[in-house]
């Protein structure tokens, strides 16, 4: 639609932002409808250019900002607003922890019903960049030289900010992996490497993904390809651990799927190990491509202490850490808890959760394989017993079965461990229905910059009439 009672698309409109959506863009109103326009702050007076029309909303690109906010600053990088990377980067820190305090407390008032929920204010870092230990990177030619870089906004496109000259780099990457990217793209240029073509569906390579562990340094490297292979992967391999020596794993990972999914099921080891090794908690993980860690360790480790101190252990409780991942909440939980035992869907996962209990000693935790929706009903139907249930999903939230099944286990305590505030609302609605009061939440700044927000959830069962 491109016109609603005299709205129509490249018109300029005067309007106040209000405030800021969960994507991060700001939010106003003009004419009866709903508002939104990137790049700007709540406060500002703007101009904006209509670029799209709907029956309750608009869309708007910013134009001219006419009264400025106090709270806007300089991005400091030349890609802010092409570049997916980042939302937030025009607002100072501390305004940026505010508002995801109030888009919390927003969720869950309006989208879980919960009324007064005590939510804390949003836990941040004392230095707020450059936290990423974790980097896939797009690969496209720019003026013909081989160019890293993450997806422009609502695209396909490359935003090329790493090449075989360095590049202009990334103000959420870790320093070490931004070196380390414009090293390979300097030996993939001179081998010339073939880059993937999605059209045809032919050649060699996708994207490359950088993973960094803080603890031991050690930095691994995944060429995602497709079926082609390339003479130069060996020479490549070796040429690189011999130049950057923090880097102690170089892997092909092969994808074939026609699709964007970012890495394939097959892995072929081509220069030093398997995976690396980071410490948290004074415990040692096991990562490889594809595990599920947290990007941002010093948020993480807060994040987990959190849950530890939520989960309320005494030494003589029975755990269930469900959507367990590798292992790192159920690691974290084992030492205060009486037995812990970690559902999850994939099995190479669990094989990784296994494999880091071992590596830290730890006897009293189990994990089962299988979907969550299915191992706790499960349970519930065998009577088993849980004293304390961790819930920690992916963003699209718990399953129903799974909540319902929560609802018949009855633990005292349940720990909701989120990184999507719009489904944790529904999650925490459908958990007070079932007999469980929220007792506190605190929003932790996992991802500063952009407009993700992670929670931590502490609830207790309702004592029965």
């Amino acid at each position: 639609m491109s016109t609603v009672d005299g709205l129509n698309v490249g018109d300029r409109a005067e309007i106040e932002i209000t405030g800021l959506s969960h994507v991060g863009e700001g939010v106003g109103r003009r004419q009866g409808l709903v508002m939104f326009v990137p790049l700007v702050v709540p406060g500002e007076r703007v101009r904006v250019e209509i670029t799209a029309v709907g029956r309750t909303f608009a869309r708007g690109r910013l134009v001219e900002v006419l009264e400025r906010s106090r709270t806007r600053v300089e991005p400091g990088c030349a890609l802010f607003g092409d570049c997916g990377g980042c939302h937030l980067l025009h607002i100072d820190y501390p305004e940026q922890l505010r508002w995801k305090t109030v888009q919390v407390r927003d969720a869950l008032t309006r989208l879980g019903g919960l009324g007064e929920v005590p939510v804390a204010n949003t836990l941040g870092m004392n230095e707020p960049r450059h936290y990423r230990n974790k980097a896939h990177f797009h690969v496209s030619r720019d003026s013909g030289r081989l160019a890293l870089g993450f997806l422009a906004r609502g695209s396909h496109r490359v935003t090329c900010f790493v090449d075989a000259d360095g590049g202009s780099g990334c103000l959420l990457v870790q320093r070490d992996l931004l070196r380390v990217a414009a090293r390979a793209a300097a030996l993939l240029e001179s081998l010339r490497v073939p880059l993937y073509d999605w059209e045809t569906q032919r050649g060699y390579l996708r994207n490359l993904l950088l993973r960094r562990a803080a603890a031991t340094g050690e930095i691994m490297l995944v060429l995602v390809t497709g079926r082609q292979n390339w003479p130069g992967e060996r020479e490549f391999a070796e040429r690189l651990t011999a130049e950057e020596p923090g880097v102690v794993s170089v892997i092909r990972n092969v994808n074939a799927l026609e699709t964007r999914e970012l890495l394939g099921p097959e892995n072929r080891v081509r220069a030093g190990e398997p995976a690396i090794t980071e410490h948290l908690g004074g415990l040692k993980f096991r990562i490889g491509p594809a595990s599920f860690f947290q990007v941002n360790p010093e948020q993480a480790e807060k994040t987990y202490e959190i849950a530890r101190l939520f989960a309320g252990l005494t030494g003589k409780e029975t755990v269930v850490d469900a959507y367990s991942g590798i292992g790192t909440i159920a690691l974290f939980l084992a030492s205060r808890a009486k037995s812990v035992i970690g559902f999850e869907a994939l099995p190479a996962a669990v094989a990784d959760a296994q494999e880091n209990a071992l590596r830290n000693g730890i006897k009293n935790v189990r994990f089962e394989q299988g979907a969550v929706e299915d191992l706790l009903p499960e349970w519930a139907a065998r009577g088993r017993r849980v004293d304390v249930a961790v819930l920690d999903p992916p963003r699209r939230g718990c399953g129903p079965a799974a909540l319902e099944a929560l609802g018949r286990l009855r633990p005292r305590r349940v720990v909701y461990v989120s990184c999507a505030p719009a489904t944790l609302a529904r999650d925490l609605g459908r958990l007070a229905e079932l007999g469980f009061d929220v007792v506190k939440v605190q929003p932790v700044d996992m991802f500063p910059q952009t407009s993700h927000i992670e929670c931590v959830v502490s609830l207790t069962r309702k004592h029965s009439p």
